[in-house]
């Protein structure tokens, strides 16, 4: 089966209609098949604790509510990226933290996700589990028994094994964790959402098995944000499509006797004449 590619591009825009199109066409031209941000009502959101929290933001000192505000996106943004993102030929949709979010999303596209943060809101859940057709669970930050009462309620069409530490140490990362979600859900699609340095563990989460991939991007890891540090550069993004898909192409075939292909027929020939 060849692998979804998720670009994840989250908080990463930072607000910006303008740099989260430009994340939206290089997601597009490193050939991922979608492109995610996170959509929320920071009024819900927000523990109450945290609202008045003063930050220092690079649009200067304001409370932690009003920062959060700034990065969220009208229901016109999205309808106008979710149309943007059609024309270039890659599908947009967002991870849900709230329901009257599910409400906006589900008048635009028909795939969501619930982050790993939220898999414990079962309300949600469910309701995200009626809103799409599709729909993607992250089981990061969750005990085994979260994450079984989570998938009994809105049983997900593809369940994603990560590590919600940014970014993740390798020996945190547990991919043969993915053995077990395929074992004790065998009709559920197994992916697999990163937030590790690098690239070589994403391609071994691929030759273990997993069908969807994530990973967050950014235009430049220096940039304002707390996700910046542990997603992909353009040129990091492109390399984990290609280096996918030549796993694919590598482990096409069925387990069987040694096959001799073209190009080794040819070699053993030009060595035997």
């Amino acid at each position: 089966m060849k692998a979804k590619v998720i670009a994840e591009i989250g908080i990463n825009h930072n607000g910006s209609m303008e740099l989260c199109k430009d994340l939206i066409m290089l997601s597009k031209v490193a050939g991922c098949d979608y492109c995610k941000i996170q959509k929320r009502e920071p009024d819900v959101c927000v523990p109450e604790h945290q609202k008045s929290v003063i930050r220092n933001t690079p649009w200067g000192e304001m409370t932690y509510l009003e920062y959060k505000k700034r990065l969220e996106f009208s229901e016109e943004q999205i309808k106008e990226l979710v149309d943007f993102s059609k024309n270039l030929g890659i599908t947009f949709f967002a991870s849900v933290w709230d329901l009257e979010s599910v409400k906006i999303m589900a008048k635009y596209t028909n795939i969501s996700k619930i982050p790993s943060a939220l898999i414990t809101d079962l309300e949600l859940c469910k309701a995200a589990r009626e809103a799409f057709d599709t729909l993607i669970v992250s089981t990061g930050m969750s005990s085994e028994d979260e994450v079984v009462k989570c998938i009994e309620v809105c049983d997900p069409d593809v369940i994603m094994h990560t590590n919600s530490t940014y970014p993740c140490p390798p020996e945190e990362l547990n991919l043969r964790y993915m053995e077990h979600l395929r074992a004790r859900w065998p009709k559920a699609q197994i992916g697999y959402s990163g937030h590790e340095y690098g690239l070589v563990t994403t391609y071994a989460a691929v030759a273990m098995g997993a069908t969807w991939v994530e990973r967050h991007v950014t235009m430049n890891r220096n940039m304002w944000g707390s996700d910046q540090k542990s997603s992909v550069n353009p040129d990091g993004l492109i390399k984990i499509v290609n280096g996918i898909r030549a796993i694919e192409q590598a482990t096409m075939y069925e387990p069987g006797p040694r096959k001799e292909f073209a190009g080794e027929l040819e070699k053993k020939k030009s060595l035997r004449k």
